[in-house]
C-alpha cells in the first residue's frame, strides 16, 4: 500500500481515497443522527404530555360547568377559543410560513461552501427542520394568544349601542367599548406576525450572503421580498395611526382626563400627518422595488421618524407651554365641560337627586318623639362589625374548627316588626383541626362544611354588654317568638371560606355538628359537583388535583361526587370572568335555607372623557345580582340593570347565563341592597363632580372629602353605614346606606349622600346638601368635643388604667327631622380577654353630650331632662355634682362675627391680627365647653382668612 498523500498521481492505485477529515467526521454524523432521533422522541413525549394536560384541564372544566348547570356557557367560550386558536395559528402559519419558505429556498440551497453533497444535505435538513419546528411553535403561541382574546372578540361580534356620542368625533361610546378594543387586538396580532416574519426573513437572507455571497438574481429577489414585507409593516403602522386618533379621547396630559386643547390642536394633527407620511413611505418602497435604489426609501423612513418625533413630542410641548399655560382655563374650558358631562354619565352621578337639608343645630324634642321617627331610633346600630366579629368568634364558634369571617348588615321581619340585624355565617376551616387530625380523610371526606349562622339585632345587648342572639348556637336555635328563621338546611358547603375540594357521598360519613362529647353525622343530599364513580374520572381528578389518594381511596363509591370551586367568588369568577365582584357578599336566610347574595359590576376603562376611578375603570354599573345556594352551590345570575349596554352584549353572547330580575323570588328580593363598593366609587367621584361649572372645577374651589373619625384610638375614614331611617320628605322608613361629606381640608359637614335599598326605589341615590352660610359640625369635630368633655375623658382614663382598654366604635351621624344627632358606642375589653363588651352609648345633640349605659338612657338625659349617671370632673380630675345641661338655644343661621372696637380691619396686618384674636377666643370657648361660640369664632377666622387671600391677589 502506498503512503502517498491523497491526490498524488498514481494510475495503478485507482481513485484517491476521500480526504482524511471527512472520514473523521462520518462517525460523528452518524452519532448526530442518533441523537436527533432521541431528541425527536423526547420532543414527541413532551408535546404529548402538554396536549394531554391541556385536554385534561378542558375535560375537568367541562364537567364542572356541566355540574353547575352552565354547559352551554362553557361550550360557547370553548368553541370561540378553539376557532380563535385555529384561526390565529393558521393566519400566522400562512403568512410566516409562506415568506420563510421563499427566503429559505435561497438561503439553505448551499448553506456552507466546501461541504460534500451528503453533508450539505444533512445541514439543509437540519435547517429546514428547525424552520418548520420554529414556525409551528410560533403558530401555536400566536394561536394561544388569539384564543385568550375570546372575550374581546365576542364583545366585538355582539356590539351594543350606548346611545351616547363622544364629544370629539361624534362616535357612539359603544365604538370605544366594543369595536376599538377588537380592532386593536387584531392590529397587535398582525403587527407581531409582520415584524417577526420580516426579522426572520432578513436573518435568512443575511445568513445566505455571509455563507455563500450574493449574485444579481439573489439580490433582486431579496430586495423585492423585503420591500414587500416592509410595505406590509408600514400599512399596519398607518392603521395604528388611525386607531390612535380615537385613543386621544383617553389622554391624561390635560388638566382633566380626556383629549385637551394640545391633544386636539397638536397631537391629533400629527397623527394625520403620520398617516400621510406612512403612505408616502410605502409608495417610495414600491417604486424602489422597480427602479432599484435604496437611498430613497431610507431617506423617506428617516424623514418619517424625525417628523414623528417632532410632531409627537416637541410641537405638542411647545403648544402646551406657549399657548395653553398662559390661558389655561380659557383654552381648556370646553374640554373640562366634556370631562364633567361624561364622568357624571359614566358613574351615574347625573341621576343623583339633590335636595336641600336645613341641618339645624339641634334635633328638637318634638322631632325625637315624633312617631314617624320611631323606626329610625329603634334601629340605630350600636354594634360595630369588628368588635362583634371578635365576640362571635369567642362565644359562637363552639368548636375551634369553626370560624366567622365577616359580619353583614341586613333587615328582617322579626316577631312582626322589621328590624336591622347583624348576620354572620359559621364556616368550617379544616386547617384549624389539630395537626394530628389533619388526615386526608378528615380534610376531604369528613369535615366538609360549615354549620349555621348567628343573627343579632344591631341595637340590643344582654348581660355584660354581649350581643343578643336571635338565631345561633349548635344545633341551630331560633330564639324569635314566632320562629321567623325556621332554618331546615343549616349546612354551608359553599361560602367565603372554602378554598379546597371535598368529596361527598362516600362511605366515610360527614361531620355535621358536635353534641356533647360526640358528633352528629350527615350525608350530602344535593346533586351539585361531579360524579367520580369510575376509574377514568378518578384518574383524571387525581391528576388535576395532584392527589393520588383520589385514585386509591376505598371510601369512594359509585355515587361519590367531588365538589370544588366552593368559594363563592371563585365560583362566580369562573362562570363570568368578565364581571367585577363586590368585596362583600352577604348571607341571607330565606325559606329555611342559606343563600349568598353577591353584587357584580360591569366596568370598562374605555368611556371617553370619563375620569378614571382608583381601580382604573371609568364606567361602572351594578348590572348583576348573583345568588348562590350555600348548601348545593346552585348559582343564578340575575340581570339587575338591563339598560347597561355591556351586560346586554354578554346576555346576547351567553343567553342561558342570565335570568331576569323579575324571576327572583320575592323573599330574596326583599334582601337586595345598594352595594357598598359601588356607593364608594360613586361618592368618590361625586366629591369632585358635584361641581358642574368648569371654572369652579378648574380652581378646585368646592372639592369635598370623606370625613375622618376615631375608631379604637386610630383616626380612620368614616365608612358608609346601613341604617333604617325615614328620609326627609318621605312617608316611611327605608333601609339605606349613608355617608356624610366635608369640604376639602375642613372638618365641618357639607352634605350627606344616601343610597336606597328598598323597592321601588332600589338603586336610587339622594344627596342632601347643607346651607352654605352655617357651620355644621362633622364627625371629627364631634370626636374632639367628646374628648373635651371632662366627665367622659376622665372615665376613659379610669377604664384604660384598670386593666381594660376602651374601644371607640363607629360614630354614626343620624339625620332626624331637620337636625342631626351623633351616636357612638363605647366598648370595654379586658387586657386578658378577646371579648369586647358594649358598656356605654354616647349621644351628641348640638351642644349636649350624654354617655349612658343604653341609647335610650342617653336620649332621656338629653331630651327627657334625666340626670346623667356619669359624674362630671373638674380640671383636676375630682368628681363634681352632676347637673342636667339645658337645651341650647339654636343660633341664627350663619356665623356671628365678634365685634371689633377699632372698626373693620382693612390691611393685611390688621386682618391677620383679628384672625389670631378670633382663633384665641375660639380656643377659650372650646376649653369652656361653649361650642356655639367656638363654631362662630372659627367661622369668623375662615372669613378673615378669605379676606386676606383676596387682598393678597
Amino acid at each position: 500500500m502506498s503512503n502517498r498523500f491523497p491526490g498524488a498521481e498514481d494510475d495503478d492505485l485507482g481513485p484517491p481515497p476521500p480526504p482524511f477529515r471527512i472520514d473523521r467526521r462520518r462517525p460523528e454524523l452518524k452519532s448526530f443522527g442518533n441523537l436527533n432521533r432521541w431528541i425527536g422522541v423526547a420532543v414527541f413525549l413532551l408535546v404529548l404530555f402538554i396536549v394531554l394536560n391541556v385536554a385534561k384541564g378542558l375535560y375537568v372544566d367541562w364537567l364542572w360547568f356541566d355540574g353547575a348547570g352552565f354547559r352551554s356557557v362553557y361550550a360557547t367560550r370553548l368553541t370561540t377559543q378553539i376557532y380563535l386558536f385555529l384561526g390565529g395559528a393558521a393566519i400566522f402559519l400562512g403568512y410566516f410560513g409562506f415568506n420563510v419558505f421563499l427566503a429559505g429556498r435561497l438561503a439553505v440551497r448551499n448553506p456552507v461552501p466546501g461541504l460534500s453533497d451528503e453533508e450539505a444535505a444533512a445541514i439543509r435538513r437540519l435547517i429546514l427542520l428547525a424552520l418548520v419546528a420554529g414556525t409551528i411553535f410560533l403558530a401555536v403561541i400566536f394561536g394561544a394568544i388569539a384564543a385568550g382574546k375570546w372575550d374581546i372578540v365576542l364583545r366585538f361580534l355582539n356590539r351594543e349601542s350606548f346611545g351616547i356620542e363622544d364629544p370629539q368625533f361624534g362616535k357612539d361610546v359603544g365604538f370605544y367599548v366594543f369595536t376599538l378594543p377588537g380592532l386593536r387586538a387584531a392590529y397587535g396580532r398582525l403587527m407581531g406576525a409582520a415584524v417577526i416574519t420580516t426579522v426572520i426573513v432578513a436573518a435568512l437572507y443575511l445568513f445566505r450572503y455571509i455563507t455563500s455571497g450574493a449574485d444579481a438574481s439573489a439580490v433582486r429577489q431579496t430586495k423585492i421580498h423585503l420591500s414587500a414585507l416592509l410595505v406590509a409593516v408600514i400599512a399596519l403602522f398607518i392603521w395604528r395611526y388611525w386607531l390612535n386618533t380615537f385613543e386621544i379621547n383617553f389622554s391624561e396630559t390635560g388638566v382633566v382626563f380626556g383629549a385637551a386643547y394640545t391633544d386636539i390642536h397638536a397631537r391629533l394633527v400629527f397623527l394625520y400627518v403620520g398617516m400621510a407620511l406612512g403612505v408616502i413611505t410605502a409608495a417610495v418602497l414600491l417604486i424602489s422595488m422597480i427602479r432599484g435604489t435604496i437611498m430613497l426609501p431610507i431617506g423617506a423612513m428617516i424623514g418619517w421618524a424625525l417628523i414623528a418625533i417632532v410632531g409627537g413630542a416637541v410641537y405638542p410641548a411647545s403648544v402646551q407651554r406657549l399657548t395653553v399655560l398662559p390661558n389655561e382655563l380659557e383654552k381648556e374650558r370646553q374640554y373640562i365641560e366634556r370631562n364633567i358631562e361624561m364622568t357624571r354619565i359614566a358613574f351615574g352621578l347625573n341621576e343623583i337627586e339633590e335636595r336641600p337639608y336645613p341641618a339645624e343645630e339641634n334635633v328638637s324634642d318634638a322631632e325625637i318623639n315624633a312617631e314617624e321617627n320611631a323606626e329610625t331610633l329603634g334601629n340605630i346600630r350600636l354594634l360595630d362589625v369588628r368588635p362583634l366579629l371578635q365576640t362571635y368568634n369567642q362565644i359562637q364558634t363552639i368548636r375551634p374548627l369553626y370560624q366567622f369571617l365577616d359580619v353583614d348588615i341586613d333587615r328582617y321581619v322579626i316577631d312582626g316588626v322589621r328590624r336591622q340585624v347583624m348576620v354572620s355565617a359559621r364556616e368550617l376551616s379544616p386547617s384549624l383541626l389539630p395537626v394530628e387530625a389533619q388526615s386526608w380523610v378528615n380534610q376531604r371526606l369528613q369535615f366538609t362544611h360549615g354549620y349555621g349562622a348567628v343573627v343579632s339585632p344591631v341595637n340590643e345587648v344582654v348581660q355584660e354588654g354581649l350581643p343578643d342572639i336571635l338565631f345561633g348556637d349548635i344545633p341551630v336555635n331560633d330564639k324569635t317568638a314566632e320562629g321567623d328563621f325556621n332554618v331546615t338546611r343549616p349546612e354551608i358547603y359553599y361560602g367565603e371560606q372554602p378554598d379546597h375540594y371535598v368529596i361527598v357521598k362516600t362511605s366515610a360519613q360527614e361531620f355535621n355538628y358536635p353534641v356533647g362529647d360526640g358528633n352528629v353525622q350527615t350525608v350530602f343530599e344535593g346533586d351539585s359537583g361531579v360524579g367520580i364513580g369510575n376509574i377514568f374520572r378518578k384518574l383524571v381528578f387525581a391528576w388535576e388535583f395532584q392527589d393520588f389518594n383520589i385514585l386509591i381511596s376505598s371510601s369512594l363509591g359509585d355515587d361519590s361526587r367531588i365538589l370544588w370551586r366552593r368559594n363563592i367568588q371563585e365560583r362566580i369568577n369562573t362562570l363570568a370572568p368578565f364581571l367585577t365582584l363586590d368585596e362583600d357578599p352577604y348571607l341571607v336566610i330565606v325559606g329555611g335555607q342559606f343563600f349568598w347574595i353577591q353584587d357584580a359590576y360591569t366596568t370598562t376603562d374605555r368611556f371617553p372623557y370619563s375620569q378614571p376611578a382608583p381601580g382604573g375603570y371609568n364606567y361602572v354599573r351594578n348590572s348583576v345580582k348573583v345568588v348562590v345556594n350555600a348548601y348545593d352551590g346552585t348559582t343564578t345570575l340575575y340581570l339587575n340593570d338591563e339598560s347597561d349596554p355591556i351586560i346586554r352584549s354578554y346576555a346576547r353572547i351567553f343567553p342561558k347565563l342570565f335570568t331576569p330580575l323579575d324571576e327572583m323570588p320575592t323573599e330574596l328580593r326583599e334582601h337586595l341592597r345598594y352595594p357598598e363598593d359601588l356607593f364608594l366609587a360613586q361618592v368618590n367621584q361625586y366629591r369632585t363632580y358635584h361641581i358642574q361649572d368648569p371654572g369652579v372645577l378648574y380652581n378646585k374651589e368646592d372639592i369635598w372629602s370623606i370625613p375622618r373619625e376615631l375608631f379604637e384610638d386610630t383616626e380612620v375614614l368614616v365608612e358608609p353605614y346601613y341604617v333604617i331611617m325615614r328620609l326627609p320628605g318621605e312617608d316611611q322608613a327605608e333601609f339605606i346606606l349613608i355617608l356624610p361629606l366635608t369640604p376639602a381640608r375642613r372638618e365641618n359637614t357639607i352634605a350627606w349622600v344616601a343610597a336606597r335599598s328598598d323597592e321601588p326605589n332600589l338603586g336610587k341615590l339622594l344627596s342632601f346638601r347643607f346651607p352654605t352660610d352655617s357651620l355644621v359640625f362633622g364627625p371629627r369635630q364631634i370626636e374632639s368635643r367628646i374628648d373635651q368633655d371632662t366627665a367622659i375623658s376622665g372615665q376613659f382614663s379610669l377604664w384604660n388604667q384598670s386593666g381594660s382598654r376602651v374601644i371607640r366604635g363607629n360614630l354614626l351621624m343620624i339625620p332626624i327631622g331637620n337636625g342631626i344627632i351623633f351616636v357612638e358606642p363605647i366598648y370595654l375589653q379586658a387586657e386578658t380577654s378577646q371579648l369586647p363588651e358594649l358598656k356605654r352609648v354616647i349621644v351628641v345633640n348640638g351642644n349636649e353630650i350624654a354617655m349612658e349605659e343604653t341609647l335610650q338612657e342617653s336620649l332621656e338625659v338629653i331630651f327627657g331632662g334625666e340626670a346623667p349617671t356619669l359624674p362630671s370632673l373638674d380640671p383636676t380630675g375630682s368628681p363634681q355634682p352632676t347637673t342636667t345641661q339645658p337645651t341650647a338655644t339654636p343660633s341664627p343661621a350663619g356665623p356671628t362675627p365678634t365685634p371689633s372696637t377699632s372698626g373693620p380691619p382693612s390691611t393685611l396686618s390688621e386682618l391677620a391680627a383679628e384672625a389670631s384674636a378670633a382663633f384665641e377666643r375660639a380656643q377659650e370657648a372650646l376649653r369652656a365647653g361653649d361650642f356655639a361660640t367656638y363654631g362662630d369664632e372659627i367661622a369668623q377666622v375662615e372669613l378673615l382668612i378669605q379676606q386676606i387671600v383676596e387682598l393678597s391677589e
